[in-house]
């Protein structure tokens, strides 16, 4: 049995818990207006960096195991059902347009996930090059207002759009290909860089559950969140 390293679980079981976190202030400030006061300050950290750390941990992580392309496409799939889910709350009335998720980050992460093998071909070098350009190109395209809405997915926004979850290709494959930058370099032992570090401390073993869940969770938690936002909107009637 493959032995699993544990801090790659445990910061990636960390990222979904701010995950939580953000959703749960939006839907508090956006969803059902419980509260009115500006995002703090944590919230634009983990929305912003939480999730570029996750895809740099799943670059690793393609790097360590195997059928990166089946594993991408059963992601792909969990992300369009986020978005079958958001669109009937937008067409029922539940929430505005701003819910649909249209590209969000399992969206993403599959994507990256079934274009590994073809990466996985160039040397480390060139793997890294592609990733910074791919990194330096979403960033432009960032400035950039398009006629279609087509181009969504690759970073080019018509105008108008809106999505309450949205990680394009460009930057974001970057960020997935110098995680497996990392994987190629860093992990290449394909061991734990903390070796005297005690991984069956309570803390970290809760974190590292989560990461090995962390699928499981995206899918649950906005529905718990929900209910318990709901169960506390009737109570309060």
């Amino acid at each position: 049995m493959k032995r699993r390293i544990w801090e790659l679980d445990a910061f990636r079981g960390l990222c979904v818990i701010g995950m939580i976190l953000v959703h749960f202030i939006y839907d508090l400030v956006e969803l059902y207006g419980l509260v009115d006061w500006e995002y703090p300050a944590i919230f634009s950290i983990v929305k912003n960096w939480g999730g570029l750390l996750f895809l740099l941990i799943s670059g690793i992580c393609v790097t360590l195991g195997s059928h990166a392309v089946k594993r991408g496409i059963s992601v792909f799939c969990c992300g369009m059902l986020c978005t079958a889910v958001t669109a009937g709350m937008y067409w029922l009335g539940f929430a505005g347009k701003g819910i649909v998720i249209y590209f969000g980050v399992l969206h993403c992460l599959g994507i990256c996930m079934i274009l590994w093998p073809v990466c996985r071909r160039l040397p480390t070098w060139a793997l890294g090059l592609l990733g910074a350009a791919v990194i330096a190109l979403g960033f432009w395209f960032d400035t950039v207002t398009v006629g279609t809405r087509w181009l969504m997915p690759l970073g080019l926004l018509h105008s108008g759009f809106l999505s309450s979850d949205y990680f394009p290709l460009f930057p974001n494959l970057g960020y997935f290909l110098v995680g497996a930058l990392l994987g190629r370099t860093v992990y290449r032992k394909k061991e734990t860089l903390f070796p005297k570090a005690r991984p069956d401390n309570p803390l970290i073993r809760f974190f590292g559950w989560c990461g090995r869940q962390s699928l499981f969770i995206y899918l649950l938690h906005q529905p718990i969140l929900t209910g318990i936002l709901e169960l506390h909107h009737l109570a309060t009637r």
